[in-house]
Order: C-alpha cells, then structure tokens, then sequence
C-alpha cells in the first residue's frame, strides 16, 4: 500500500470517527450548543480542553520553533503551561459559579452594560479570527502536504469537517469529538518522539533522551552535540538565548495571561456540573497537556540534528542513497515551504547561519542549472542556500528518521486533529457570542430558543467561511500568529475579567475603557509590525522598550488595567447589587451564613 493510500485511509477514518460522534451528539437546544448541558465529566473535560487548548501552534509549530529558536523557544513552554495554572486558580471555578454561557456575558452582567458586552464580542471575535487564522493555516499545512493537494484546497477540506459537527453538534459534539482528537493528536505526537528517541539516544523516553548521550560514539550529549554542531555552521549555541531579559518576560506573560483570558478556553468550564468539577478540569486538562509539552523540546532538538545531517552538504541531484537530497525536502519544496537556491552552483545544499532569501521572495518560473527553482530576492553575503518553514519540522519529522508509512500517516492524522479541535472550539465561542451575547442579550432579546439556535448555526457558518480566507492567506506561521492573539486576549479580556473577580469598585465604565484601550494598543502595535501595509522592519531598534509583537500584549494588559481603574475613579461607583453579586462568586457555597455573621 502506497504512503499516501495509507494516509487517506487514517485521516478518513479520523474524519469518520468525528463525524459519527457529532450525528451521536447532536444539539437539539440552546444549552446543549453553548455548553454542552452542563453535564461533561472533569475527565472528559478535561481531555477536551487539552484538545481544544493544544492546537496546530502546539502540535505542528512548537517544537519547529524550539528546533530553529533553542533556548529561546522556552518562552513558548512556560508561557502557555504557566497560563493553565493561572486559569485553573484564578479563573475557572469563579466563572463557573457565576453560570452564564459565554464571556461576554459574565462581562455584561458583571459590569451591568450592554456596552460592555458588545465590546467584549468584539475583542473576543478579534481574538478568536487571529487564533482561527493559525488553524486553518495548520490544515492547510498538513494536506499540502501530506494528501497532495494545493494549500488552499486543504483549507476548504478542513473547513467542511468542522462545518459539520461545529454548525450540527455545538458544544456537546464538539466536545466529544475533542476527546477523540485529543486521543488520536497524543499518540500522534508520542509515536514517532519515541521511535526517533530511541534511534538517537537508545532512551524511549524522549523527556529523558533529550539529555541522554547520542548513540554514535561521539559521547555527547544531544544538546552538546547540537551546540557544536550549530556552532560549526555559524549559528549560535542551541542552549543560549538571543531574546533580551524583558522580551523573554513579555512575552513569557502576554502568553500567561492570555491563556487565562483566551474565550475558547474559558467556556469549557461552563459545561461542568459543579464548580469543583471546573477546578478538577482545569488539572486534568493540564496533564493531558503535560505529555506534549514535555516532549516538545526533545522532539525539536532531535528534528534540528536530524535536518542538519540529512540535508546540510547532500547533493540535489543525486538519489538519496547515493548521499543525496532526501525526498522530504524536495515534497516541501515542490509546496514552497522549503526554498533552495545554489548561490555558488556546485549542486550541493548548503545550509548555515544567514538569510537565504529577503522578505517573501517569489519564485520566478525558471528552474536552475542544479534543478532548484529559482526565486528573485537572493542576498549574496552569506552562504546558507536554505530556507525553512517552522512549520515543517513535527510533520517531516517521520520521514527525515524513515521512520514506517503508518507512522508518518499517524502524523497527518494528529496535525488535523490538532488544528480542527482548536478551529472548532474557537468556531462556537464566535457563534455563541453573535447569536446570544449580541442577538438575544443586546438587540432582540425576545427571539425564541429556536431561532436563537438558528442563529447560532447561521453565525457558525459566517465564522467558518472568515476562517477559510485566513487560513489562505495568513499573516504569518502557525505559532506566531497564534502568540498574538494570546497578546490580543492578555491586553483585552484577562484584566476585564480578572477586575470582575476580585475587585468590586471596578465599574462598567473603567472596564469598557480599558477593554479599549488595551485593544487599540496592542493590535496597533502588531499592525504596525507585522502587516504589510506599514513596511516597517521589524527590527528590535524599533520595538518599544526592547518588547517584540509576541509580548506587546504584556504592555497592552498594563494599559488596560491603568486605564479602567482611573476611569473607574472618576465615574460613578459599583451598585450594591454588582457588589453582592461578586461576593456571590468569591464566597464558596455554604460559608455564606458564616460570613454574615
């Protein structure tokens, strides 16, 4: 059986389990599309967070950034584990006291407005198409690749998957389907780590191999051999970090906060029975989520030495056996996500320290004298001849270790899963947020449950078809555009909330205007980098205070939260009842009588 035979047949069948899941769970009210009924099991819960949480930035980006970043990819490991402790002890059982259906409605209770939930729609739905743009991106990615389809084909393969058990089951088949995606992404990802663990290291852990000795002879440790190796190639050491002290905190934070403050996340807390079972789900969810990020780092280093001793010095023209190029790198190449160019026409790939390529050079149509395919834009001083998307490296990882065709399937089939869960979840919070934030709650609040769920369904549809057209034409790759929409929900909804909590003179004027004001901030200030319209460089001369677009939203949060509590200082105060309402949340049930007395 052919490798792409097997890969349709176990992505097929992935698609089938989905699809029977959502047709099992189908919604038929407005509770079980929001919330699932409220009745899922912290376990089950919890699974599905991981899956819902754990999404193409985790399974396809992470380890690719770590591989290329080393050191300074640990911001992306402890700035999304660390966010999940922050939920689970700030945020998740509050909110599920509380009992409403989305953020914005704790928002539009909590701050007595319908201003401020309006407003809350629109950071959450600016939020969410950020954080939907990386996922489509990551199915796009993967069927490129893997199923030989064109990149935007993909795309609307993935789109009408979700379509289907987003727009028929809601929240009770999508988490359902999340625990099965959950189940299907981790033995994915844990596979070919332990298969390629063992073949560098000898160790099938691969948390342990990642410092264990490489088994060739040479005595050094992975990361040792990586430092040397990088160092000979003119790169920096793997184990040393290039980010300022406050760019690593920055963003180390924006992500923190940002998954506290991410909607998709949130709402899974609100389809628990009991507000300890929003507490219990917030830790399984967290080591579910543990296997993979642990794993990670091991998974990156061992796709950089791989790569390097694959690619670096092969011959393009040769057949791989006879020390040529290997044909990964060639299937990447045929979809631009790996870019070659011979600059000193020996027919040998060189890679080493530098920028092969300015900007996103194009390719011109003509093919070189070594077979490359040549691109306009080509810097002659240095010497590296190779350019790579991080992206690549989790789903080439199988084939640079030839490692067997059901494996490299498997991978194919978690990356999907990987990226559909999270599109999904985001998918319903827009939904959600469009048909009952601001339909029922602000502009016709006398719509039956059946229209209401109509609308739902329809808003499903809208957000599904804004996703596709990002996914076709992202702003970046799969984990930086995920790293600002953290940034997005740090700057606009975590201190909105977290104030809702724990600080009762808060008022709905200072939390409109902080809201605002982090917003404006921080999506200016990726804008101004990051898009294409300004052309600025984006250069650490021009960022502000040394912070780069993935931690600008720490600086937006800081905004948000000066900017609401002098508002709120000048406005008029909290009404009793909002007060009484917050000492509803932060009170555990039963030690009301005690605390009356």
């Amino acid at each position: 059986m052919s490798q792409q035979l097997l890969t349709y047949l176990v992505v097929g069948a992935s698609f089938a389990l989905y699809i029977g899941i959502a047709i099992w769970s189908r919604a038929s009210s407005t509770n079980e599309f929001y919330v699932a009924g409220g009745g899922v099991h912290p376990v089950a819960n919890g699974m599905a967070t991981a899956a819902d949480w754990m999404s193409a930035a985790s399974f396809i980006s992470m380890a690719g950034i770590i591989a290329f970043a080393g050191y300074d990819g640990s911001t992306f490991l402890m700035g999304w584990t660390g966010g999940y402790v922050l939920l689970a002890l700030l945020l998740a059982p509050y909110l599920r006291k509380f009992g409403q259906f989305t953020v914005p409605d704790f928002i539009g209770e909590r701050y007595y407005s319908k201003t401020a939930r309006v407003v809350a729609v629109v950071c959450l739905i600016v939020i969410s198409f950020t954080y939907i743009a990386g996922q489509m991106r990551g199915v796009g990615v993967v069927f490129s690749h893997f199923l030989d389809l064109e990149i935007h084909q993909g795309v609307l393969v993935g789109m009408a998957v979700v379509f289907f058990y987003a727009v028929l089951g809601g929240m009770k088949g999508i988490t359902y389907t999340q625990v099965a995606q959950y189940c299907v992404l981790i033995i994915a990802y844990m596979t070919p780590a332990i298969f390629i663990s063992i073949l560098i290291t000898g160790n099938p852990v691969p948390q342990l191999g990642l410092g264990a000795t490489v088994a060739d002879g040479s005595g050094l440790t992975v990361l040792q051999k990586l430092d040397h190796t990088l160092v000979d190639l003119g790169f920096n050491p793997y184990t040393l970090g290039s980010k300022t002290m406050i760019d690593v905190l920055a963003i180390t934070l924006a992500l923190m906060v940002g998954t506290a403050g991410l909607p998709h996340v949130i709402v899974r807390f609100f389809t628990v029975p009991k507000v300890s079972d929003a507490r219990m789900s917030a830790g399984y969810a967290l080591a579910f989520i543990a296997i993979l990020y642990t794993t990670a780092p091991a998974v990156g280093a061992f796709a950089r030495i791989n790569f390097i001793e694959t690619v670096n010095g092969s011959t393009y023209a040769a057949a791989e056996e006879q020390g040529g190029t290997p044909q990964f790198f060639k299937t990447f190449e045929d979809i631009g996500l790996i870019r070659w160019i011979d600059k000193n026409q020996d027919g040998v790939v060189q890679y080493s320290a530098g920028s092969a390529f300015e900007g996103r050079a194009q390719f011109t149509g003509e093919t070189g004298a070594s077979g490359e395919r040549l691109l306009a834009n080509v810097p002659t001083n240095n010497l590296n001849e190779v350019d790579v998307d991080r992206d690549i490296m989790v789903l080439a990882n199988p084939e640079i270790a030839k490692l067997p065709a059901w494996v490299i399937a498997l991978v194919a089939a978690g990356g999907i899963a990987a990226a559909l869960s999270t599109a999904a979840g985001l998918l319903l919070v827009i939904s959600a947020s469009i048909s009952h934030d601001l339909l029922k709650k602000t502009f016709k609040p006398d719509v039956s449950e059946r229209g209401e769920l109509l609308a739902a369904r329809g808003a499903a549809i809208f957000a599904i078809a804004v996703a596709g057209y990002l996914g076709i034409n992202p702003p970046g790759f799969v984990a930086q555009v995920v790293a600002l929409a953290f940034g997005l929900a740090a700057a606009s909804l975590f201190p909105a909330i977290l104030m809702g909590i724990f600080y009762k003179n808060m008022n709905k004027e200072g939390a409109i205007a902080g809201m605002v004001a982090g917003l404006t901030v921080t999506l200016a200030y990726i804008a101004y980098f990051k898009s294409p319209w300004f052309g600025t460089v984006n250069s650490a001369e021009y960022w502000l205070f040394g912070i780069s677009p993935e931690g600008i939203g720490t600086l937006g949060m800081m905004v948000n939260f000066a900017v609401a509590i002098a508002v709120s200082r000048f406005t008029a105060p909290t009404p009793d009842r909002v007060r009484d309402m917050v000492d509803d949340i932060r009170i555990p049930s039963g030690a009301q009588i005690a605390h009356s007395h």
